[in-house]
């Protein structure tokens, strides 16, 4: 298992990276504790999960090209754009496909658009959309510059930001499992519950998926928490931060 490689301390993160993340969050530098066991302690046996739906009935898609990439999900976004596959289409005000580089390191992935998304097109806007952005850039990433793609589980907004229905995750799948085919990232973050365990089929809570690593076929998969989350929650911070460590360190192969 390559927990242990994900733990050495030859690539912890400078403190600049620190610096970066904790100063979007409003806090103060911490000193690095130790991993102590707790109500959410990542050890603890896991349940037994369920097949993901993001495996269920969907294309057939096979492995393209790096410079074929750019085409294919261009056309992808446009079959995205007009899916009327389930009612969320009646209620959207635009898609959400997704944004960033097509030859990422990194994919992140949310779990729907939300108000201001439906309304610009883009995922992760607004203040939690900034957070992300501090957290991307305490991993050398940057949305615009290269390097990550961030996309959804739905790209449509369910009403009143609820959380995503069985139905319509089974319609979105084949788009979700396209895109990560397309961009071949190096590793996927989940982020959050919702994001968590539908990629990986799984019922646990988060608290237990955090601090491991899991497969989405043959992509490692790491989980952490939803930049709203963080918000509401500062004292997670610390957590994770650990978390991105550990995405820095897959990232760059080790």
């Amino acid at each position: 298992m390559p927990g242990s490689t994900l733990r050495t301390e030859e690539n912890v993160l400078d403190a600049r990276s620190q610096r970066i993340y904790l100063s979007a969050l409003g806090t103060p530098l911490y000193r690095r504790r130790s991993r102590e066991a707790a109500p959410d302690d990542p050890t603890a046996p896991a349940m037994e999960s369920q097949p993901p739906l993001l495996e269920e009935e969907g294309g057939d898609y096979g492995p393209l090209a790096p410079e074929g990439r750019e085409g294919a999900l261009a056309a992808l976004r446009e079959e995205v754009a007009g899916c009327t596959a389930c009612p969320l289409h009646e209620s959207r005000t635009q898609t959400v496909f997704g944004v960033g580089d097509p030859h990422a390191r990194v994919m992140f992935v949310g779990e729907a658009p939300g108000g201001e998304e439906d309304r610009r097109g883009e995922p992760f806007v607004g203040r939690a959309g900034q957070l992300l952005d501090a957290m991307l850039a305490s991993l050398g990433l940057d949305r615009k510059e290269g390097g990550v793609f961030i996309a959804n589980v739905l790209k449509c907004r369910p009403p009143n930001n609820r959380d995503p229905k069985p139905e319509e995750v089974a319609q979105c799948a084949g788009y979700l499992r396209r895109q990560i085919e397309l961009v071949q990232p190096r590793v996927l973050v989940a982020l959050g519950r919702v994001a968590a365990q539908q990629l990986l089929g799984s019922q646990q809570p988060l608290a237990r998926l955090r601090g491991q690593e899991h497969r989405f076929h043959e992509t490692p998969v790491l989980v952490t928490y939803h930049p709203a989350y963080l918000l509401r929650n500062p004292a997670d911070k610390a957590k994770a931060w650990e978390d991105l460590k550990a995405v820095r360190r897959r990232a760059a192969g080790d």
